[in-house]
C-alpha cells in the first residue's frame, strides 16, 4: 500500500511495550508521530529513541503523541528499552509497537524491498487530529533522523492549519511567514495587522501571526 499526503492514516490494533492499544484511541484528538525502526538493538535506532524520549516535553507542549514500531516482539522491546534508558540517560515513556507479522509496516508501506525484503526502513509519519497524513519521510537505515526538523515541521503544520500562511525555506518558530497566494494584497492588513512586506506581488511576508 502506498500512502500519500492527505490520505487517512490506517487504524490498527497492536501489542506494544505498554500493552495492547488501538491506534486511533491512543491518538485521540492529538497530533501523532509514528515512526519505524529496522530492528531492536540497532545502534542508530537506540540513539533515535533516546532522543525522542529526551524531547518528550517538546512533543507534549505541541500536543503530539509519539509511537514507534519495530518488527521484534514485546519481550525484546522491553530489554532494548532498558538499554536505551541506560545508555541515553532517558526514560522511554511512549509505546513501541511489536509488529511481528508486519501488518502495520505493510499498511504504512514501511517495507521497501529494494532496500530490505524483511526490515522496515526508517519511515516517519506526522498525522493530524483528523487522522490525515501530513508528512512522510523515509530515511535509509544508515542515517539517523533530525528530530529538530521534525519539531520544525510540526510547528509549521500547526501554524498553517490555522492561518492563511506558509513557511519559507529554513523557517523556524518565531520567524516571518509567507502570506498564501489566495489572500489578495489589499486584504492583508485586515487579516495580518502586525504588518507585511512585499518582495514580489506573489511573495508577501508577515510576522508569525500567533506570536
Amino acid at each position: 500500500m502506498s500512502l500519500r499526503l492527505g490520505d487517512i492514516a490506517p487504524n490498527f490494533k497492536a501489542k506494544t511495550s505498554q500493552g495492547e492499544l488501538d491506534f486511533y484511541e491512543y491518538i485521540g484528538d492529538s497530533w501523532a508521530v509514528l515512526f519505524s525502526h529496522p530492528a531492536d538493538y540497532t545502534p542508530v535506532c537506540t540513539t533515535e529513541l533516546g532522543r525522542t524520549a529526551s524531547l518528550s516535553e517538546e512533543f507534549a507542549k505541541r500536543d503530539v503523541k509519539v509511537i514507534a514500531l519495530s518488527v521484534d516482539p514485546v519481550d525484546k522491546h522491553q530489554g532494548w528499552i532498558n538499554d536505551i534508558n541506560e545508555t541515553q540517560n532517558v526514560e522511554v515513556n511512549f509505546p513501541l509497537i511489536a509488529d511481528e507479522n508486519k501488518e502495520v509496516a505493510e499498511a504504512y508501506g514501511m517495507i521497501h524491498p529494494n532496500a530490505s525484503e524483511t526490515a522496515t526502513v526508517r519511515s516517519l509519519f506526522i498525522i493530524s487530529p483528523d487522522k490525515k497524513i501530513k508528512l512522510i519521510i523515509s530515511y535509509p537505515a544508515s542515517t539517523g533522523r533530525n528530530f529538530q526538523e521534525i519539531l520544525r515541521v510540526i510547528d509549521s503544520l500547526q501554524l498553517t492549519a490555522n492561518y492563511s500562511v506558509a513557511t519559507p525555506a529554513d523557517w523556524k518558530e518565531g520567524e516571518d511567514v509567507v502570506v498564501t497566494p489566495a489572500i489578495k494584497t489589499e486584504d492583508i492588513p485586515a487579516k495580518f495587522p502586525k504588518g507585511h512586506r512585499i518582495v514580489k506581488p506573489y511573495l508577501r511576508f508577515t510576522p508569525q501571526p500567533n506570536k
